[in-house]
């Protein structure tokens, strides 16, 4: 009998050490790295379009690099923790949950690039465009950085 107790309390242990590879440390890693990589992709992109689109010094969104980084940090942040709740609470299909919720909320902020900033002073379509190409860049790294952890 203590036999059967020995080999179940074995495989139960490993069981639970293949389970347990999810390191609650490294999806923290992952997501800070994940926000730095969209906020550097957004900065880059807000130089090199401006290269081709002559910014309007009125239109503040695009006055300076600072707004593209707010504007990346703060969702990226929320992303992060959202996709670690989902993680905890819906495991299994998790990633799939977050990636619908990105693609919802992904259309959600093109709403006042099209509607709301158009009538702001200064923009031009081509602001316009870098804004949404920005909103896409930023979407695609964090849903593609954070959903690369899987439970």
């Amino acid at each position: 009998m203590s036999a059967n107790a020995a080999s179940l309390s074995a495989s139960f242990r490993s069981t639970a050490t293949t389970t347990s590879a999810f390191s609650w440390g490294r999806y923290a890693g992952t997501g800070l790295l994940t926000i730095g990589a969209a906020v550097l992709a957004n900065a880059v992109f807000f130089y090199l379009a401006q290269v081709a689109v002559a910014y309007d010094p009125a239109f503040l969104p695009l006055g300076n690099v600072s707004a593209p980084i707010i504007f990346t940090v703060f969702p990226a942040v929320v992303a992060a923790l959202l996709y670690a709740g989902l993680l905890r609470f819906v495991r299994k299909h998790a990633a799939l949950v977050f990636t619908v919720l990105s693609a919802i909320t992904f259309v959600v902020t093109l709403i006042p690039d099209f509607t709301y900033i158009p009538t702001v002073d200064g923009v031009s379509n081509a602001e316009i465009a870098v804004l949404v190409v920005m909103h896409a860049i930023a979407a695609a790294i964090i849903t593609r950085g954070l959903t690369s952890v899987r439970r």
